[in-house]
């Protein structure tokens, strides 16, 4: 186990999906309901976060289906793992999922439903913000990473935003984190990086050097050998002890 030396952390990079912003899940539950098909915001939040293992899984080690978009595999995953839904078979939720797709994205970019602030988030980042710390975001992205984020009210915690589509390079690539270190002038080994995802989060900061921490909200990760923390409130709280 690798444990965050939280005392002498002074910049803290985060992802954005799943760690600031989610997704619209009461846009996604009212399409659904359109197609006759109930499963309600909170279910499918609950959905999301189970089904982080098995997505990191599928995307970054044994490799998404080619002919499939990533959000296509995000979303068939989630709704995988809906109770509500555990009817579909594997063709009907796929055919779903390709319906759904242009409809929930309808300019193909996250922006469109990457848009909910995630609770506690902005009162953790001026907690984070008042203690001194540089603030960052390094995040797999389309290059709408900054407005979605001044449009949720985020940007300005912010020192900087790093979007993959911007410096053409992403996650677990390590060198996404060493641009983020090279902007900030920060130390790696007084750096963190927090996240959602095992393999492109924890090991690609690792890769750079980072401290990591996995956000695991209700426990749905198997053993690891990396902190975790439940929000990101839970992670101001350690950087303030």
């Amino acid at each position: 186990m690798q444990v965050v030396p939280y005392a002498d952390i002074n910049t803290v990079l985060l992802d954005v999906g799943n760690t600031l912003i989610s997704i619209d899940f009461d846009r996604v539950s009212e399409e659904l309901a359109v197609r006759h098909l109930r499963c309600e915001p909170s279910a499918l939040r609950r959905a999301e976060a189970a089904a982080r293992p098995g997505y990191s899984e599928r995307v970054f080690v044994t490799g998404a289906r080619p002919d499939r978009s990533l959000f296509h595999s995000y979303l068939s995953v989630i709704l995988e793992r809906a109770e509500s839904l555990a009817s579909l078979s594997l063709r009907e939720r796929d055919e779903l999922v390709t319906e759904l797709e242009p409809i929930l994205k309808p300019d193909g970019r996250a922006s469109a439903l990457w848009r909910m602030v995630m609770p506690g988030v902005p009162e953790a980042l001026e907690r984070m913000q008042r203690q001194g710390l540089t603030l960052a975001v390094v995040s797999n992205s389309d290059g709408t990473c900054a407005n979605s984020l001044e449009e949720a009210g985020l940007l300005h915690y912010l020192n900087f935003v790093i979007d993959s589509a911007e410096v053409g390079v992403e996650k677990p690539d390590p060198r996404i984190f060493k641009i983020a270190l090279s902007q900030s002038g920060s130390d790696a080994r007084r750096t963190l990086y927090v996240g959602d995802l095992y393999h492109a989060d924890v090991i690609g900061a690792r890769g750079a050097g980072l401290h990591a921490l996995l956000l695991d909200p209700y426990g749905d990760w198997p053993p690891l050998d990396c902190d975790r923390a439940p929000d990101l409130a839970a992670v101001a709280e350690r950087l303030a002890t």
